[in-house]
């Protein structure tokens, strides 16, 4: 039985209870992380849980553990439930307190966390999947991995529904990133990729990859580009935790390239592999 984080406590599921006043239930209050496991080991573990402290940072919450401390209980909580290749999903939010906008006095944040064991997404990987436009309707603080995510929950269901694997969110013309990834262009041997800015989540897998882009020699421009431009771009792929380099052939009805994963692609898919360490071949 896979047991669950709590406030610093690996507990059975069954014995977890959380306030009906919690407020990441009432306002979404909080923030959230999801770290990869490969054979047992937490990829770019020190990333994630910077960010983890930065985004509770942005909105105001105390974590109540050192980073080091942290990064040990991950580690412990993986271990515990014998993941050798999923996920870590962990939250904090502010804590239950009586229904009020403001923040409450006195409220103590409440940490809660699970592990599942998830594979490699290899057969989309070596086909590429497909994605659709959708206007980007969230708000303007897209750099904090808040638990307010029904934005991008209903964008990710339209494109679900329309058969697609992922939605292009863009504001006006402005292609900004996926419901739950990054999004990227080569064009001319050049990869194109919004700033991390306000209007993106700052994606782990996505740092990783501009500096793959710097080791391979790819150039790289962050500057936004249009849906116009991401149609006529030779390649295009998506990145997240879990997707990882995802290539996407097709955007609506338009093919992209020749409608398979594209060369500078599948180089950076190599050297993604080559850094997780792991002997599938793609």
């Amino acid at each position: 039985m896979d047991l669950i984080l709590h406030n610093g406590e690996f507990i059975r599921e069954e014995d977890l209870v959380i306030s009906k006043e919690d407020r990441g239930y009432q306002f979404g209050d909080g923030i959230y992380e999801v770290i990869r496991v490969y054979d047992g080991n937490l990829f770019t573990a020190k990333e994630h849980i910077d960010r983890f402290y930065e985004s509770a940072d942005k909105i105001k919450i105390v974590i109540p553990y050192t980073k080091d401390v942290f990064h040990k209980m991950m580690y412990d909580f993986v271990e515990m439930n014998n993941i050798d290749n999923g996920q870590v999903y962990v939250q904090i939010t502010r804590g239950a307190a009586e229904r009020q906008h403001q923040f409450p006095t006195g409220a103590t944040p409440v940490i809660t966390g699970n592990t599942k064991t998830v594979e490699r997404p290899v057969a989309s990987m070596q086909s590429g999947v497909t994605a659709k436009f959708i206007e980007d309707i969230r708000w303007l603080r897209c750099d904090i991995k808040s638990l307010n995510l029904l934005g991008n929950v209903l964008a990710k269901q339209e494109a679900y529904e329309e058969g697609y694997f992922e939605a292009i969110l863009h504001r006006g013309e402005t292609v900004t990133e996926g419901c739950s990834s990054n999004m990227y262009g080569f064009k001319n041997g050049t990869l194109y990729t919004h700033p991390a800015n306000n209007l993106i989540l700052n994606g782990i897998t996505r740092r990783v990859i501009l500096e793959l882009c710097k080791e391979l020699e790819i150039p790289v421009e962050e500057t936004a580009f249009t849906k116009t431009q991401a149609l006529k771009m030779d390649e295009f792929f998506m990145s997240s935790t879990t997707t990882e380099v995802m290539p996407i052939v097709k955007i609506g009805d338009q093919q992209i390239g020749d409608g398979t994963p594209g060369e500078l692609t599948r180089k950076l898919q190599k050297a993604f592999e080559a850094r997780i360490q792991v002997g599938i071949k793609l």
